[in-house]
């Protein structure tokens, strides 16, 4: 694991592997056409590697749908039912990065997110944060956020509820912190 020539300050390479304790994967999405929603998924796991050429990385990542979390647990449970994300039939979602581009300060992050069964191709912009020393002694970490907007109805989400009710774009949003493995 060596340090790169990107320019970054502090970019180093290597296989990081996401803290779901420090991370987070969140939604937002409009109800009634008035309000905001939030949730989020509290069971993530996945692994960003970095390359000598950041645009050579990559990023994987597994959500639990089950662990969905909006505050409301009769929420919950009508958005883990087959009205929504269907988690006895779709226990997981899950991003495959295809492809990583500049833009500026930021990134963009092509892949493939599979939700509910269905794989669409989704752009994440992010923002790297940077990367920095861990909690024990020579470990080192790396920050990144990013966001991307989806239409549930792309991947069969909801499909019987109206957007009056339930707006068809979502906001994902992801927080995330990775250790490097040695």
């Amino acid at each position: 694991m060596t340090t790169s020539t990107t320019g970054i300050p502090g970019y180093l390479t290597g296989t990081w592997t996401i803290d779901p304790v420090h991370s987070n994967v969140s939604f937002v999405v409009r109800h009634l056409g008035v309000t905001r929603v939030r949730g989020r998924f509290t069971e993530l796991s996945g692994e960003i590697t970095t390359a000598e050429d950041i645009t050579d990385s990559s990023v994987t990542a597994t959500m639990q749908a089950a662990s969905i979390d909006t505050t409301n647990q009769q929420r919950d449970e009508h958005v883990r039912s087959a009205d929504f994300l269907d988690v006895e039939n779709h226990p997981t979602l899950s991003f495959r990065s295809t492809g990583i581009r500049a833009d500026g300060e930021d990134f963009l992050i092509d892949g493939e997110l599979t939700l509910r069964g269905v794989t669409r191709p989704v752009t994440l912009t992010a923002e790297l944060g940077g990367f920095g020393d861990g909690m024990t002694e020579g470990s080192k970490v790396i920050g990144v956020a990013a966001r991307t907007e989806i239409k549930r109805s792309d991947f069969g989400v909801g499909g019987n509820i109206p957007t009056a009710v339930v707006s068809d774009k979502v906001v994902i949003e992801l927080d995330i912190e990775a250790g490097r493995q040695d």
